[in-house]
């Protein structure tokens, strides 16, 4: 079993956030492979701290720990002016240059319009990379293609779910066996 975290850049609130309802809706698929699930969405971080980059702030700090104890990440981000959002930009400059050395990583995006669907190559991508991580193939899933229900559940339509399933599966591919919580 893996540490899984997933890790979401949408300013919006979490219940508001297409993107942190896709993430999530990924997480529960993995979970059902015995992986263990955190979440973090970064909005909801001291922004001060994040903001001033103080690591030492008991928030900012809880999240780096967190990113460092995870197996593997899902980082996703709505696309803001053809690129991943200023908040995600903002956690990961704060985090050491390798902190995802090794770890398996799937980037995804959200967006209006499909002139975004290559910010997760051309942007998101290379940041994950710098970091060290061994990045998944990314996706990018227009808004439209995401339906929240009055429950919080996720809609895909068919044609999404159908091109993310290998993706998903190649990840989960890529998930350690076993986790380094279990070996501590």
């Amino acid at each position: 079993m893996a540490l899984l975290l997933t890790l979401t850049g949408s300013a919006s609130a979490p219940g508001a956030s297409r993107t942190a309802h896709l993430v999530r809706d990924l997480g529960a698929q993995l979970a059902a492979h015995q992986h263990e699930i955190r979440h973090l969405d970064v909005r909801s971080l001291p922004a001060e701290g994040l903001l001033s980059a103080d690591t030492a702030d008991p928030g900012i700090a809880a999240a780096v720990g967190l990113v460092a104890r995870a197996d593997a990440l899902i980082v996703a981000s709505p696309v803001y002016k053809a690129a991943y959002s200023g908040v995600l930009k903002t956690f990961l400059d704060l985090l050491p240059q390798y902190a995802l050395r090794g770890k398996p990583v799937l980037p995804l995006a959200t967006g209006g319009s499909p002139a975004h669907v290559l910010a997760v190559d051309y942007t998101l991508r290379p940041v994950l990379t710098s970091l060290g991580a061994d990045v998944a193939q990314g996706w990018f899933v227009l808004d439209r293609h995401i339906t929240v229900d009055a429950d919080g559940g996720v809609t895909l339509t068919s044609e999404t779910r159908e091109a993310l399933a290998p993706v998903l599966d190649r990840f989960r591919d890529a998930l350690p066996t076993g986790s380094r919580l279990a070996a501590a």
